[in-house]
């Protein structure tokens, strides 16, 4: 890797933390410069504006998802291992990450709902995504048949990611100690009611 490599991945990570402490449109490229001592318009050479930074940072943000939470769950047998596998390390991604507000794609959603533009679009884009690993696993257990046959794969994305906006609200708003647990029992009723009764 080259040093303007280095430099580059150096910057993206430290917006990443600075956006899990104040919010992606709390980092500035001037802060960005301090902190990392170097010039602004070095620092410039490599951004050619805060909207080039935030993309990258969403970018970043995303391939770490994918590599601690998907692809660890992607070791699990497909079917109902596997949906448990995207559970369990997306909760381990909220209590292991650098994002002191817990999920930044959860941060990211509420900080850009109502904020047109390719850094909106590119957040939206992510969480399509997920929803569709998650609609996918599901679909696979029902292949699997560890799920009902009328189960409904993108019904069950939703309150999967439901489970996850409240743990957010309720652990890192309100710090509700029992937060994960009650995150947890709200699951497995989610896989109570998804599986096939015998």
């Amino acid at each position: 890797m080259s040093k303007g490599e280095e430099t580059r991945r150096q910057i993206v990570a430290t917006a990443l933390t600075r956006a899990g402490e104040i919010g992606l449109e709390g980092v500035t490229l001037g802060s960005l410069a301090d902190e990392l001592e170097l010039s602004k318009s070095g620092l410039f050479a490599h951004f050619r504006s805060k909207e080039a930074l935030q993309l990258a940072v969403i970018d970043e943000a995303e391939q770490r998802f994918v590599d601690q939470v998907i692809r660890e769950a992607l070791r699990a047998p497909r079917g109902e291992p596997r949906v448990v596998a995207l559970f369990e390390h997306w909760l381990r991604w909220f209590r292991l990450g650098d994002h002191p507000r817990g999920c930044i794609f959860l941060s990211l959603s509420a900080e850009y709902d109502d904020r047109p533009g390719p850094v909106h679009d590119a957040v939206v884009s992510s969480q399509k995504r997920w929803l569709e690993w998650i609609r996918g696993a599901a679909e696979r257990a029902v292949e699997t048949g560890h799920f009902r046959p009328d189960l409904d794969p993108a019904q069950f994305a939703f309150e999967f990611t439901a489970i996850g906006m409240s743990l957010q609200f309720q652990s890192k708003l309100v710090q509700d100690p029992q937060a994960e647990r009650r995150a947890r029992e709200a699951f497995g009723g989610l896989l109570d009611r998804s599986r096939i009764s015998h």
